[in-house]
């Protein structure tokens, strides 16, 4: 009789687990399907299956229950304890499955927030980029973009404080030019109205005469130029040196072609001046001078080689390296200034280039007639300005003090009689003449 009780107590209990874990499965399953608006039916046979685990692995904590009672009330029931053991795995991994689903579907719906709403942290995490600071962002390999670093933005403030600084300067600078104009107008016109008509007349006479004087000696300058050009002495500056210069080495370069061509028509002797090589950035960094187009020179995009190749017996480079000093200048040679600024990096290059195409070399004497502090190695323009200069007084003594800056002289005045050797003496910078301070110690070119 115990025992069909028991039988009985146990199958009641069995029921009332099973219709209370029907109706747990159907409260689910439309609280899945109002929640994802799709029914059972539609879903696909993934979802189905999720469906399923999720309705299986649900009423778990009923079963439960009940075993812990049916335990409590006899002892017994472990067919029941066993079924709860099976329902809970299955609940277990419908949960898990679950929590999955919803982890992924959480994590797409905090990277779509994240797109628009993300804010820079303060560890470096990713975040949404400022609109003000669009343009600085650092472009990465992948496509996207990342904060300005402290040092690039310090650099982007440096320069902008230098670009205002320069602004403010020149404007400056037009601000004093145009009250020096302004000052100089009013003091013409107060001497003026202190003049008879007769007196103004003759300064009128003067200024006219000065004019013409001015223009006369440009044309003058201007012819001779033209007449050198087709008899004068050759020189030749090489520019096949650009892949071996920075952007800022070219620039200053090309400054000394600049001052070769202002010293060649301003020379008592002019010579004829031909660039070669004129190629790549020098090219275009020639083009941007105004009025280069005018120039009264030869202009070679080809090498000197080519552009004088009936005549290479007559090639002379002018190298400081050279173990041939320049005595004279003879007109039937030609000769070739290497256009190279390279703060001394590349040593002898000339030389060896002179060599490899079988060419003369010679160096102008400057230490025999001038003591210099550091390396003798000139700039483009102060060899050009040298050869001129011993042109029109057929003296390298003379030439060197006037071409070569004070500052760069060892001893002021070069080798006096008077002067020991060892003497050197301290030179005002404001006596230096202003074509010497024209380029920098650094920018020193090969002869």
């Amino acid at each position: 009789m115990v025992k069909e009780k028991v039988s009985g107590v146990v199958g009641n209990k069995k029921e009332e687990t099973r219709k209370r874990r029907m109706e747990t499965r159907a409260s689910k399953k439309l609280k899945i399907e109002s929640a994802n608006g799709v029914s059972s039916r539609e879903a696909q046979p993934a979802d189905a299956g999720f469906d399923k685990s999720v309705e299986n692995g649900k009423g778990s904590g009923d079963k439960m229950k009940s075993s812990e009672d049916k335990k409590s009330e006899d002892g017994k029931g472990l067919g029941a304890s066993e079924d709860s053991k099976m329902e809970h795995k299955e609940e277990s991994g419908g949960l898990k499955v679950e929590s999955q689903r919803v982890e992924e579907d959480g994590a797409g719906e905090v990277e779509k927030a994240n797109v628009s709403d993300a804010v820079p942290e303060p560890d470096g995490g990713a975040g949404e980029v400022e609109k003000g600071n669009v343009s600085d962002a650092v472009p990465e390999p992948d496509g996207s973009t990342r904060a300005p670093s402290k040092k690039s933005i310090k650099q982007a403030q440096r320069r902008e404080t230098w670009k205002t600084q320069k602004r403010l300067k020149k404007k400056e600078i037009q601000q004093k030019k145009q009250e020096g104009k302004k000052e100089k107008l009013l003091e013409h016109e107060e001497r003026r109205a202190s003049m008879t008509p007769e007196e103004i007349e003759a300064e009128k006479e003067a200024a006219r005469r000065k004019r013409q004087e001015r223009t006369n000696w440009f044309k003058q300058k201007k012819e001779k130029v033209k007449e050198a050009m087709t008899s004068g002495q050759n020189y030749v500056i090489d520019l096949e040196f650009c892949n071996l210069m920075t952007p800022q080495e070219i620039i200053s370069l090309i400054q000394q072609v600049m001052y070769s061509y202002a010293a060649n028509g301003k020379a008592q002797h002019p010579g004829r001046l031909t660039l070669t090589g004129i190629q790549g950035q020098i090219k275009e960094a020639l083009e941007k001078i105004s009025g280069y187009e005018n120039w009264l020179i030869h202009k070679e995009e080809k090498s000197y080689m080519e552009v004088f190749q009936d005549r290479t017996a007559d090639l002379v480079y002018l190298t400081a390296d050279s173990p041939n000093l320049l005595e004279e200048i003879s007109q039937s040679k030609i000769y070739i200034i290497g256009g190279l600024v390279d703060r001394n990096r590349h040593k002898s290059i000339t030389l060896k280039k002179a060599e490899e195409q079988g060419i003369a070399t010679a160096k102008i004497p400057v230490g025999d007639h001038l003591k210099m502090r550091g390396s003798q190695v000139l700039t483009v323009n102060q060899v050009m300005e040298l050869m001129l200069g011993f042109q029109s007084h057929k003296d390298w003594k003379r030439a060197l003090k006037e071409v070569v800056p004070l500052r760069r002289q060892a001893v002021q005045g070069g080798l006096d009689e008077n002067s020991s050797p060892g003497e050197t003496t301290r030179v005002d910078e404001k006596e230096e003449n202003a074509e010497s301070v024209k380029q920098d110690d650094g920018d020193d070119a090969d002869e």
